[in-house]
């Protein structure tokens, strides 16, 4: 009886260290697309920002003041919104929460700030539901403000 319960424990302790090596793999690929993502920007390339969003008519932009359906329309909003580099500054992101909803979802919590030279700087907050979508970490939905 105690040789099982000492392999239950073992076997336990495995899954348990298997799921977290996946957890950080997760939180690894998620925080290489951040990056990527915030070069992009630095670098006035809307698109290259764009690329850590689902290029779906499904994606979901919710902004203060409207909601956004679709990759081409919140890329649409983004070029209309910040329509040179000047009006885009530097971005920076910085992430306060992250939860695994379950093995294909994440909840993502940050805030983010454009430093700008001719403009007054802006921040804000977002909440991100990502998804691994063809072993890839694509946003889903976006709510930032």
């Amino acid at each position: 009886m105690k040789n099982i319960l000492i392999l239950f424990l073992l076997f336990s302790l495995s899954i348990t260290s298997f799921a977290q090596t996946v957890k950080s793999k997760d939180v690894a690929q998620i925080m290489q697309t951040f990056q990527n993502q915030q070069k992009a920007w630095n670098n006035g390339d809307l698109e290259g920002f764009m690329n850590g969003y689902w290029q779906s008519d499904s994606l979901k932009f919710i902004g203060k003041n409207e909601i956004t359906y679709g990759y081409e329309a919140t890329l649409n909003r983004y070029k209309k919104s910040y329509p040179d580099t000047a009006t885009m500054g530097k971005l920076q992101f910085d992430i306060l929460s992250f939860k695994k909803l379950d093995k294909k979802h994440v909840f993502v919590i940050g805030k983010w700030h454009l430093k700008r030279d001719e403009k007054e700087d802006l921040e804000g907050h977002f909440t991100l539901i990502w998804e691994k979508i063809n072993k890839k970490w694509v946003i889903i939905a976006d709510h930032s403000s």
